[in-house]
């Protein structure tokens, strides 16, 4: 799991006291408890609990979601706003709020332009993703969302 070294390969295996007690065989990895990785590991457990990520995640996600929202209401072809956390989806529909995926190629390209890299995603390619690190800033959410709002105006063609 990329997330759990910052980068580096490592996984784990987590279980209840009588799953693990049951486990009677002892088990190898040719790179099992490699020290690099676990070090790693330690490291970036230490961030996630000293800076309070998770909480953090919970509340840059709200901020998020509260602009998106309100980008929402200001464009018609902004379907749904979805996600939890720092996971988050906006779907782009036509006029006949049926999935747009051709809008979201083209918001994708303009909020490239204006600093701002998005993912693509969703059943019909019709999703614009958003997943930025857990250590995002306010300031770097409201950064975030000023420029994906100056995308969408330009979208729609009323660039201010």
């Amino acid at each position: 799991a990329k997330g759990l070294a910052n980068g580096s390969p490592v996984g784990g295996t987590i279980a209840t006291p009588e799953i693990g007690d049951a486990i009677r065989t002892m088990t190898i990895s040719t790179f099992g408890g490699n020290p690099v990785t676990m070090a790693a590991a330690g490291a970036t457990l230490d961030v996630v609990v000293g800076e309070r990520l998770p909480e953090r995640v919970s509340e840059m996600g709200d901020l998020f979601f509260d602009g998106l929202d309100r980008l929402r209401d200001r464009h018609r072809f902004i379907g749904d706003v979805r996600g939890k956390g720092l996971m988050i989806g906006l779907e782009l529909v036509g006029e006949a709020k049926t999935p747009a995926p051709e809008l979201t190629v083209r918001l994708l390209e303009l909020a490239r332009e204006e600093g701002l890299l998005v993912g693509r995603g969703g059943l019909y390619g019709n999703v614009i993703r958003l997943t930025p690190p857990m250590t995002i800033t306010p300031d770097e959410v409201e950064e975030a969302l000023q420029k994906l709002g100056r995308a969408a105006d330009r979208l729609e063609g009323a660039a201010v």
